[in-house]
């Protein structure tokens, strides 16, 4: 089997975030589904809402809001906001981050040309990596 994982590159942040799941439940049980759609895009509350228990999976892509941001070493607010990035599945369910137009910008403007996900949880708690990589150029 070969599986590819990408090109490999230099490491520009890391970030990391633990969470209490039942932190997420009692967030939404406090403030509703206004609070699920100011955090999490449309394409994230699908995905989790489907699920008999979406708070492990919410509160793993709340990790990884975090942990992006904590990459970029901005935190969550006017340069990076919750849905800058938005947890999707690549072809084998691997996390990948997709980023919007603002979190590209930031992207770009730390030299960065990939973010690298890694998400697991407990029945308690979840917990994000996230690297900022910069591709190495095979050509120099």
């Amino acid at each position: 089997m070969n599986i590819d994982l990408g090109e490999g590159g230099v490491v520009l942040g890391v970030g990391t975030d633990l969470v209490e799941i039942e932190r997420i439940r009692k967030s939404r049980e406090r403030h509703g589904d206004r609070w699920l759609h100011k955090l999490f895009t449309d394409e994230e509350l699908g995905y989790c809402m489907d699920m008999k228990n979406p708070y492990p999976s919410l509160a793993a892509r709340f990790a990884a809001k975090e942990a992006v941001a904590k990459a970029f070493s901005t935190g969550i607010g006017k340069e990076f906001g919750w849905k800058s990035v938005c947890v999707v599945h690549g072809e084998r369910s691997q996390p990948l981050a997709k980023l919007d137009e603002q979190g590209q910008a930031l992207l770009a403007a730390v030299g960065g040309t990939a973010i690298k996900l890694s998400l697991t949880h407990t029945t308690a708690h979840a917990m994000a990596v996230a690297l900022i990589i910069c591709r190495l150029d095979k050509s120099a």
